[in-house]
């Protein structure tokens, strides 16, 4: 905490006061030359300018009444809210909040359990760090597709391990290591993911009163968590807790398949675009074309197994040919919803 008193100042911020001379000063401690430090200057002015031109003297209500009433900035604050209650659903918490109680449950006495404790916050650091490269070399959406199952799997293993009879080195050997693979699945993939997609899925009018909805989701859910691990530990014990949340997490697992686009390295106008897509056929592209594709591909093993994307940016609305006929239609929809949607960027063009 006390370094934070060391940190420059959001050059946003000053800006949004008028506070330029000071806006340039953080810029030069952030950036490694004058004319970087410069660049960005002109260009963070160039978003506020937009942002004033689109949401003007709009009052943070109305804003946040948008959210849920604009099309684009709806389907938005439903991907912001899967992502983040997931992080809930995975059962990451009930290991952070409680992993003292949930080891000694499952037979350790105090110092095994402070020790395992340890342990699972070690690991938790270890392998987020790997997300650095990860996140946006694989995408946001296939990490966390590929994740969930692990974590599944995983939480439902040390849960049955519980039941292993008698008190020794083995049996907790077991339960640790089992949880310390879970938590190696979720920091690459859970942990960093909501917050990255959370910050970007956003038009520039609406970002920060979508991302303090996304934060409010994850919190709060994580409060409704710590209310009632408790009583489901103790009634349920650590197998049907570890069991619940494995459920959870294939839960979780469907909701991002069916409503989380991609957005990994895509420009703010693409991310207008894939989120004027209609939520109905994204999930009807999901369900009808990615699942046989994959299957084919990664079950059969046919390497022939094409996929015809769902998004034409270059060409919208001409597919090449009849299979593709109804999404081409509905990126036409897509298009003309774009247009008439307010408080969407246009004109400043950022490559994520």
């Amino acid at each position: 905490m006390c370094l934070i008193y060391f940190c420059p100042e959001s050059p946003r911020w000053y800006m949004k006061k008028n506070r330029y001379q000071d806006a340039m000063k953080s810029l030069l401690r952030l950036r490694n030359h004058p004319i970087q430090a410069a660049r960005d200057l002109y260009y963070i002015h160039a978003q506020l300018e937009v942002e004033l031109d689109f949401i003007g003297e709009a009052h943070y209500a109305k804003r946040f009444i948008e959210l849920f009433t604009i099309p684009r900035v709806r389907r938005a604050t439903v991907a912001s809210f899967v992502v983040m209650i997931a992080q809930q659903m995975c059962g990451i918490n009930i290991i952070a909040f409680y992993s003292t109680s949930v080891f000694r449950d499952a037979g350790a006495d105090d110092n095994q359990a402070l020790l395992a404790s340890m342990g699972f916050g070690l690991v938790n650091f270890v392998f987020a760090w790997p997300a650095i490269w990860t996140i946006d070399t694989f995408g946001r959406r296939s990490l966390l597709l590929f994740t969930f199952p692990q974590m599944a799997w995983t939480l439902l293993a040390a849960g049955l391990c519980t039941l292993i009879p008698g008190t020794g080195g083995a049996h907790m050997a077991l339960v640790a290591f089992f949880v310390y693979l879970f938590a190696a699945f979720y920091s690459p993939g859970e942990g960093p993911v909501p917050f990255t997609y959370s910050a970007e899925v956003f038009p520039l009018s609406h970002r920060e009163v979508g991302m303090s909805w996304a934060v409010a989701t994850c919190l709060f859910w994580a409060a409704v968590l710590s209310i009632t691990f408790p009583l489901m530990l103790a009634r349920l014990h650590a197998i049907g807790a570890f069991g619940m949340y494995a459920g959870f997490n294939i839960v979780a697992l469907v909701m991002i398949f069916l409503l989380l686009p991609e957005t990994k390295q895509r420009t703010l106008e693409e991310l207008d675009y894939i989120f004027a897509v209609p939520t109905r056929v994204f999930m009807r592209y999901q369900v009808t074309k990615v699942l046989p594709w994959w299957i084919r591909r990664w079950i059969l093993f046919q390497r022939e197994a094409r996929l015809e994307p769902l998004y034409q940016f270059d060409t919208v609305g001409e597919p090449e040919d009849n299979h593709s006929s109804d999404f081409g239609y509905e990126n036409d929809k897509a298009k003309v919803e774009l247009k008439d949607t307010i408080g969407l960027t246009s004109g400043v063009q950022t490559t994520r």
